[in-house]
């Protein structure tokens, strides 16, 4: 089975208040799924409901094709989750809250524990109490026991707060490497977009309880059109030239130039235009989206259904 979660037409209302409206998608194998949305668009709910901490008034949520609605348990078995901050015992060492940890599912041994600890990075501290732990440590501990009992799916609600630059370095690292090697299918809700770019295969965003769009994260950052940065010795005439040519684009002045955005297709027809227009061209450059620059644009949209 491809397909390891399904989250099919999930609404959630509180109080009148359509909190989560026909949210539909699915998350493979394999692969780190991230979960976008400005704040109080329904991230954190629909992650709670995908856990079985909060109900859905209607849809179904699946795992591996169980029922989190009518068959939990099994549902759940498949799940390891950090929801907001990894809860561990201070007082005790990494290890001992591990083996506490482990108590709560079958068949997890001593060298299950040692071979999770090493894969997290903690080797060297497991037996230091947590409290001399630094937050980048204690997301890994927390990252270890969701490991313990080897599931299909991995859930991380904003895993990288509060972490520096080498601790999301070093959970990014680690998800990759968990869904490439053990197949795992990864769910990452971050607001930290440069981090999510680097880290998942798609992405999926939500806004105001609706899924605006899923895509593959290369394909959204791109979209049809790419920005072009052309470098010109008269910018106002070049603008003028270009939305004569094409009135519907959004020509923007520049430093040295102007910055339009264009389908592949279109930039020789354009040079050409400034040529017999007698406009010098001194150099064209693709100018680089990023995730951040897409999700702004894209959210920005009230009321947009699509990208």
């Amino acid at each position: 089975m491809r397909t390891i979660v399904e989250i099919q037409n999930v609404t959630k209302t509180i109080k009148g208040r359509t909190i989560i409206d026909s949210l539909s998608f699915n998350v493979n194998k394999g692969e780190v799924f991230g979960f976008l949305g400005p704040n109080g668009a329904g991230k954190t709910t629909t992650i709670r409901m995908i856990v079985g901490l909060i109900g859905m008034t209607s849809g179904d949520i699946k795992i591996l094709g169980h029922s989190i609605k009518s068959d939990f348990e099994k549902a759940i078995t498949h799940v390891g989750a950090i929801v907001e901050n990894p809860e561990m015992y201070k007082f005790m060492s990494g290890y001992q809250n591990l083996v506490h940890y482990a108590r709560m599912s079958k068949g997890v041994t001593k060298e299950k524990i040692n071979e999770t600890v090493e894969l997290v990075g903690l080797t060297d501290r497991i037996h230091d109490k947590v409290k001399t732990y630094s937050l980048g440590m204690r997301q890994r501990l927390g990252l270890a026991q969701c490991l313990l009992h080897d599931p299909k799916v991995l859930i991380l609600d904003e895993p990288t707060n509060g972490l520096d630059p080498a601790g999301i370095r070093e959970i990014r690292d680690h998800l990759r490497m968990l869904a490439r090697e053990r197949d795992m299918a990864v769910i990452v809700s971050s607001h930290l977009l440069s981090e999510m770019e680097m880290m998942c295969d798609r992405i999926g965003i939500i806004q105001k309880g609706k899924l605006i769009d899923v895509q593959l994260i290369s394909d959204f950052v791109q979209g049809n059109e790419k920005v072009y940065e052309i470098e010109v010795d008269d910018k106002e005439k070049a603008s003028f030239v270009i939305r004569e040519l094409y009135s519907d684009l959004q020509v923007q002045l520049i430093e040295n130039g102007i910055a339009v955005p264009l389908k592949r297709e279109a930039v020789p027809v354009i040079v050409k235009e400034l040529v017999n227009n007698e406009i010098q061209i001194y150099g064209i450059k693709e100018m680089t989206k990023t995730l951040e620059d897409r999700f702004l644009e894209v959210t920005s949209k009230e009321g947009t259904n699509h990208v």
